[in-house]
């Protein structure tokens, strides 16, 4: 039994937009009462203007442009740069400890407070480290790659909109 708050499964899977997860639902009228007197919802204005009709291409083709195109080049750029470095450093630190461990278990055993060495120590920093590692990851993607790669997802989607045949 459908809800009056959700609209009916077939309505929705029309829509264009509830399958995606950057749809923002409640700006588009989801979730609002269709009851006697609730306003019709608004129509969402295009992001772009409409470009110049082309001749029909295949999917392929589309997602090799994008492939290709000079943003798409930068945000790889931006991501290799950041982790690239990263696991370099983080494989070096991991090699670190288990080579120290191995060849240096009097260094290892060293103790540092009371019940706690040196290898404790280094064990709980690989965890730190790995932590701290995913926290800049995802301070990195948000603040350089999230909006230049939401960008590319929207012209991929007006570009493969005619290819799919979609009216939307």
């Amino acid at each position: 039994m459908q809800s009056s708050n959700h609209p009916p499964r077939a309505e929705a899977s029309r829509s264009p937009g509830y399958d995606d997860p950057w749809h923002d639902a409640l700006a588009s009228g989801w979730g609002e009462s269709a009851g006697a007197g609730a306003p019709e919802p608004a129509a969402v204005p295009q992001m772009r203007a409409d470009p110049a009709p082309q001749p029909p291409r295949a999917a392929a083709d589309v997602y090799l442009e994008v492939q290709r195109s000079a943003a798409f080049q930068e945000v790889r750029s931006r991501y290799r740069r950041f982790v690239v470095p990263a696991v370099a450093a983080s494989l070096a630190w991991y090699v670190a400890y288990v080579v120290t461990a191995t060849a240096a278990p009097a260094l290892m055993a060293r103790p540092v407070a009371g019940a706690v060495n040196v290898a404790m120590l280094a064990g709980l920093g690989q965890f730190l480290t790995t932590f701290l590692l995913t926290w800049a990851y995802a301070r990195h993607a948000r603040l350089r790659r999230d909006r230049a790669a939401l960008e590319l997802r929207w012209d991929t989607q007006e570009l493969t909109r005619g290819v799919r045949g979609d009216a939307s």
